[in-house]
C-alpha cells in the first residue's frame, strides 16, 4: 500500500484489505452464534456499507435476509449535519431481529435520525454493526453492538467509503494525508 490520490486529496495507508477481511470473518462468526435459528434481517445503509454488507453477508452461515436504505449526511470531507433519505426502508421489520449495517459512525447523526423509524415498527430486537467508529467525533448517542474498528477522527476512503463519490472501489482503507 502506498500513497494514493482521490480527486484533489492525498491519502496514506491505514487499514489493509487483509486486516479488514479478518475482522469481517470474526464478526460473521459472532453473528452466526448470536443469531442462530433467528433468521435476522440485515438493513445495509447505502452507499458506503455496500461492500462491507456484501462481504459480511457472504461469510454468514445462518439463514438471513438483507435489504437496503440510502441515507446521507456527508459532502466533501465533512458531515453536513443534515440527514437525507433517498431510498426508504421497504421491508417488513415488525417482530423481526434487525441488524443495521453501517460503514462508519462518526458524529452519529445519521443513525440517530434513522433509529426512531426502525423502533416505531417494533422489531423483536435491534442491533447495529459498523465497520468503523470514530469515538472522538461522536455527538449523538448511538449504541454500537458490533464494531470492527475504532479509529481516530480522521477522514478515510476506500472499502466503500468515499470522498465526493470517489474512492469506494479501493480494497484497503486510507486516511487523509495532512500536509
Amino acid at each position: 500500500m502506498s500513497t494514493i490520490q482521490v480527486l484533489d486529496k492525498k491519502f496514506v495507508p491505514f487499514i489493509s484489505a487483509e486486516t479488514i477481511q479478518h475482522k469481517i470473518k470474526d464478526l460473521s462468526v459472532q453473528l452466526d452464534k448470536d443469531y442462530a435459528g433467528k433468521k435476522p434481517l440485515f438493513i445495509a445503509v447505502l452507499n458506503g456499507s455496500f461492500i462491507f454488507a456484501a462481504d459480511l453477508f457472504k461469510s454468514l452461515t445462518i439463514e438471513a435476509e438483507i435489504c437496503f436504505i440510502k441515507l446521507a449526511s456527508y459532502k466533501g470531507t465533512r458531515s453536513t449535519g443534515h440527514v437525507i433519505t433517498s431510498i426508504g426502508l421497504d421491508a417488513e421489520i415488525n417482530d423481526r431481529h434487525i441488524i443495521i449495517l453501517e460503514d462508519i459512525i462518526d458524529t452519529g447523526k445519521t443513525m440517530h435520525s434513522f433509529l426512531p423509524q426502525v423502533i416505531n415498527q417494533q422489531p423483536l430486537s435491534l442491533k447495529i454493526a459498523v465497520l468503523l467508529h470514530k469515538p472522538e467525533a461522536t455527538e449523538f448517542e448511538v449504541k454500537i453492538d458490533y464494531c470492527c474498528f475504532s479509529i481516530p477522527n480522521k477522514f478515510v476512503v476506500g472499502y466503500g467509503l468515499d470522498y465526493d463519490g470517489f474512492g469506494r472501489n479501493i480494497s484497503e482503507i486510507y486516511q487523509l494525508q495532512l500536509d
